[in-house]
Order: C-alpha cells, then structure tokens, then sequence
C-alpha cells in the first residue's frame, strides 16, 4: 500500500519562506509524476506544481518565481520550496503520486496546513 506523509507546514509572515516535504513508502511504478496541490477555504484544490520523475517541472503561473519543486528518488521523496510567500498561499498542501501509464487512482497524502500572515 502506498502511503504519503507531508511535513514542514506552519505559520509564517509574508515573504518568508518555508520548505514542505513528501515521504512516500510502499511500492509503486517508476515512471510517475509527484505534484503538490493546495485547497484553500472555500476554494477548490489547486495544482501547485509537478515534477516527473525524469525531472521535468510544471507549475502554477501564481507560483512561478517563488516556488521550487523538486524529488530525491532515492529517499522517494518530493520537495516544495516556497519562497517569498504570501497571504494567498494560505492553504493546506497535500502530496500526490500519479502512476504513469496505470488504471490505479493517484495517491494524496492528508495535507500540511500552511499560513501566511501579513
């Protein structure tokens, strides 16, 4: 069973930064993309950013400039450095795991809340 487990949320002030991470365990396919998402309230989950695992990135155009995603597929697991942030970010970040070429569902993990305060 796969499981993804998020870290490094917190309370912030604009324009600092903060570095979210993704543990994944369990098996699954290699050829895979690994994205954050957020979900702020009232509002639908969004795309953050992307990252195959040959490294090819996609991000948000909100996000562009500030935020960095990145994996270690030797530890499985995936980055989001999120710098200069702001009030908008607010929102609970969850990890995804979309399996290549497979019928299974993508994973999600239960989401890091994150806080921007002015």
């Amino acid at each position: 069973q796969v499981q993804l487990a998020e870290s490094g949320g917190g309370l912030v002030q604009a324009g600092e930064s903060l570095r979210l991470s993704c543990a994944v365990s369990g098996t699954f396919f290699s050829r895979n993309v690994m994205g954050w998402y957020r979900q702020a309230p009232g509002k639908q989950r969004e795309l953050v950013a992307t990252i195959t695992n040959s490294g090819t990135t996609n991000y948000a155009d909100s996000v562009k400039g500030r935020f960095t995603i990145s994996r270690d597929n030797a530890k499985v697991t995936v980055y989001l450095q999120m710098n200069s942030l702001k009030p908008e970010d607010t929102a609970v970040y969850y990890c995804n795991l979309d399996e290549t070429y497979s019928t299974r569902p993508p994973y999600w993990g239960k989401g890091t809340l994150v806080t921007v305060s002015f």
